[in-house]
């Protein structure tokens, strides 16, 4: 058994059954309730047809040490991670989010729903798990039992705004067979919105479209019909529906440090002075809002664990990432694109204008989006460019790969932590220099490789 295969950055994930099968769960599970070391852990699932036996394995494993599992069945992970505050229990939530529909996963959390990633766990995870794999576990089964907390998370989410002031929004969601279909009918019904939800259907195979919003070509249909229905806004909802992307009444794309900033804004008018967290491949307008509105900006690494626990440990109200993760400090640190749906649906509503009109005081520069290039070794790459400028007496700053920052633009290169290759996010004032910059730093790249 090779687990260095599926014990990623931030959690668990490969392809079923080589890479994640029903033997390897059940030692996950018992792993995972030995390193929480509570009486009791809840779980959800998604819609993937793996999902249920997965689940079922994991639970065995988690009761045979003795520790009892509370089932909530079909969840999107921000509802997994409502449950694992509400309740004050750890959580594993089976998903492979944006994933083809070959793979499954596990997103795990500790009771309050703080995270489980590889510096805060995961690695020991993976040690029992080895452990568990080789000696199961063969206790007799502590207790399983099935509990509903829709009606609870559903007040829960519409507690972040004021449900009064929405108007009567043309809204189509795009869920794309994921738990999105499942759950924005619960916490749209009744609001007065014109819901439309293209693709409801649970279905795991994806028949229609993968459930990765970040890619262009996955948003076509959101597009082509919003455009057909003059609606006022388009959600783009990932597989497990913990993000959530926009689309504007003129079928364009709102970038995801566009509604960073602006939920940005809106926390800090309900929070004046408060600290609000931006992964560092958000546009630098985020900072700028967030100074404009009085806040403190700080400035984190890409991935949820990380920002997770900068948020405890700054008290900051919201954090947002350009990978469409938004997180709030009332949601127990969690993201959730059902919460930040409706927050834009508020402002929206509030504002008596288009999303376009809404989003352009936020729309100040140019981004490239995540430019992937395949190197033999990223990290290396990473180093090599970093030396290059630092010879050329460029000040580099290396919170998460390397980031350098001129007068009219900046850019960050980090290696992925699941595949072989460099991620590239360029931003400039302008598209012209944005495009010379973007082949500036190809070029660069491509003069480091193998070095």
């Amino acid at each position: 058994m090779n687990t260095r295969d599926v014990f990623k950055a931030y959690d668990i994930r490969g392809t079923y059954p080589d890479q994640l099968n029903e033997q390897l769960l059940r030692a996950i599970g018992s792993a995972f309730a030995t390193f929480a070391a509570v009486p009791h852990i809840v779980i959800a699932r998604d819609m993937r047809p793996s999902g249920v036996t997965l689940a079922t394995a994991f639970a065995e494993g988690a009761r045979a040490v003795g520790v009892a599992v509370t089932d909530l069945g079909l969840a999107s992970t921000d509802f997994l991670y409502f449950a694992a505050g509400h309740l004050d229990m750890p959580g594993a939530m089976f998903t492979a989010s944006h994933n083809p529909a070959q793979y499954n996963g596990i997103k795990l959390c500790l009771s309050g729903a703080r995270p489980v990633g590889v510096d805060t766990g995961l690695s020991e995870i993976e040690r029992l798990t080895q452990h568990f794999y080789e000696v199961p576990a063969s206790g007799p089964l502590a207790d399983f039992d099935e509990l509903n907390l829709l009606t609870e998370w559903v007040d829960h989410v519409r507690s972040f705004v004021d449900v009064t002031s929405l108007r009567p929004l043309r809204v189509v969601a795009d869920t794309a067979n994921g738990m999105g279909g499942f759950v924005a009918p619960l916490v749209f019904d009744g609001l007065g919105l014109d819901l439309e939800i293209l693709y409801p259907e649970l279905d795991g195979t994806f028949p229609n479209h993968p459930a990765d919003p970040i890619q262009p070509e996955n948003l076509r249909d959101l597009q082509q019909r919003v455009l057909e229905t003059a609606a006022d806004v388009g959600l783009a909802f990932d597989g497990d529906a913990d993000r959530v992307f926009l689309i504007n009444e003129k079928a364009e794309p709102v970038s995801g440090s566009t509604t960073t900033a602006m939920v940005a804004a809106a926390m800090l008018r309900r929070h004046p002075g408060a600290t609000i967290l931006h992964n560092l491949i958000c546009s630098k307008a985020v900072p700028e809002v967030i100074a404009e509105g009085g806040g403190t900006a700080v400035r984190t690494r890409v991935g949820h664990s990380y920002i997770k626990q900068l948020m405890a440990e700054t008290g900051a109200v919201f954090g947002g990432e350009h990978s469409g993760h938004y997180y709030f400090r009332d949601n127990y640190r969690a993201d959730s694109g059902i919460i930040t749906a409706l927050v834009v649906l508020e402002l929206l509503s509030d504002s008596g204008g288009t999303l376009s009109e809404l989003a352009a005081p936020f729309e100040r520069y140019r981004a490239s989006g995540e430019i992937n290039t395949e190197v033999p070794d990223p990290s290396a790459s990473v180093n090599a460019v970093a030396a290059l400028l630092t010879s050329r007496g460029v000040s580099v700053d290396r919170l998460d790969g390397l980031t350098a920052t001129y007068d009219t633009w900046w850019f960050n290169l980090r290696p992925s932590n699941t595949e072989p290759l460099l991620r590239l996010n360029v931003e400039a004032s302008t598209d012209e220099e944005l495009a010379r910059r973007i082949e500036e730093i190809s070029r660069l790249i491509a003069s480091t490789k193998g070095k």
